[in-house]
């Protein structure tokens, strides 16, 4: 079997912590390699974004391929310019499968961008389209705080356009089923639900010494962690917020307390940094946490266990996730996370057995479940070792397993 796997707005190979890097592209990376484990010939598209970067790498294995397709300007372009692009990225596609001869069985697409070529795709290859969503549109919508968080037409158009197209639509969690169902009234039969997985050889508990050598913290450092992009929907200002009520009550300084925020960019000058890194490097200092905050920017999958061994929580404090990959690759790690009981969190993270659930913007209860956290190591060591069992569930080796019986399902019924 092959498969055309396209990811059009995001390499699967960037850095994670930028504006459009985060768990989309560990799933495309990790779902493609261990599908080329179990012998499914892989390619996936991608729009390129540096001239500089050869078009075709095989940093996948297996034979397996990533494509950076021309299409428009080879730089990163808002995602409002990104939709334009479209035909070309397509056109690019078609001429490269045919100068090497690639037939496909199978089109998997990943966000709405990527669902559109794939039905200007389907029409040329005539073959089956997977598609799955990663985040969606009208959820965001419902959580935006203000008009430049809000999502334009031209998605939500697009996203109930892919939903006719494709043959099944995966969602991460029930929970993502019921809101394709009641938001976008997508027919049940035609949503699977496949969690994404974690690569439980690469995410594993490392002695917390040992990890906190590796970052360069000291052993007696109690480190909480936040992992993922800097942008309102993830409610870092909650976890701030909880930040500075334990400093006022001395909890901080009592347990030799940091808090590391990975993601962004907060080492260029202020005229050059996004609006949100701004705004909460800001909120830190008025609350007065200088000393016990470290933005640290971007941070490759190679050093993330060790961030995650070496900290006492993961906090998800977000206002919207579809899944949470950052929480399973934590608990996999042996760490216990706090998030939002939204989403896929709400399903990920098991309350009071992996981790604990708290309200969106509740920075009391955040401040007092990590307090429970770094007071009782009875209850911490507890959730770590379950956190860790948890996870070997969602092993890529058991997810792929699942998303080749769901093609072959698919390509039955053509």
């Amino acid at each position: 079997m092959r498969v055309a796997m396209l990811s059009y707005h995001t390499c699967p190979l960037a850095i994670l912590g930028g504006k459009d890097t985060g768990g989309m592209n560990v799933y495309v990376r990790e779902l493609s390699r261990e599908l080329g484990r179990r012998g499914i010939a892989v390619d996936v598209y991608t729009r390129s974004q540096d001239e500089h970067v050869p078009h075709v790498s095989h940093d996948l294995g297996y034979g397996n391929r990533v494509v950076h397709v021309p299409a428009g300007p080879e730089v990163p372009l808002p995602k409002e310019e990104l939709a334009e692009h479209i035909p070309t990225f397509v056109e690019n596609i078609i001429d490269f499968s045919a100068t090497k001869g690639f037939e496909y069985d199978l089109i998997h697409s990943h966000y709405w961008m990527s669902g559109i070529a794939a039905r200007d795709l389907q029409a040329a290859w005539d073959v089956p389209v997977v598609h799955m969503f990663h985040t969606l549109g009208l959820m965001k919508q419902r959580i935006a705080q203000s008009p430049l968080e809000a999502e334009g037409e031209y998605r939500l158009n697009g996203e109930h356009k892919v939903i006719k197209l494709a043959n099944r639509i995966i969602a991460a969690t029930i929970a993502e089923k019921a809101q394709l169902q009641w938001l976008y009234q997508t027919n049940a039969e035609k949503i699977a639900v496949i969690p994404p997985g974690v690569d439980t050889c690469h995410f594993y508990p490392i002695p917390a010494d040992e990890a906190k050598e590796y970052i360069g913290i000291s052993p007696d450092d109690r480190m909480l962690l936040f992992v993922g992009r800097i942008e309102p929907l993830k409610g870092i200002d909650t976890l701030i917020q909880a930040m500075g009520l334990m400093a006022g009550n001395g909890d901080a300084a009592d347990h030799q307390l940091i808090l590391t925020i990975i993601g962004g960019d907060p080492h260029v000058s202020r005229e050059e940094m996004s609006d949100e890194m701004s705004r909460l490097q800001t909120l830190s200092s008025e609350n007065g946490l200088d000393e016990f905050v470290a933005f640290l920017g971007r941070r490759s999958q190679e050093t993330l266990p060790y961030y995650y061994s070496a900290a006492e929580a993961v906090i998800m404090p977000s206002h919207y996730e579809s899944f949470g990959m950052v929480a399973l690759e934590a608990m996999a790690c042996g760490t216990p996370v706090v998030a939002s009981q939204v989403g896929g969190l709400a399903f990920l993270v098991q309350d009071g057995e992996t981790g604990y659930h708290i309200n969106v913007g509740d920075m009391d209860a955040l401040s007092g479940r990590l307090t429970t956290l770094l007071e009782d190591r009875e209850i911490h060591q507890r959730l770590s070792r379950q956190a860790a069992a948890f996870a070997q569930d969602y092993s890529w080796a058991k997810i792929a397993r699942r998303m080749i019986e769901l093609y072959e399902e698919v390509l039955g019924d053509e």
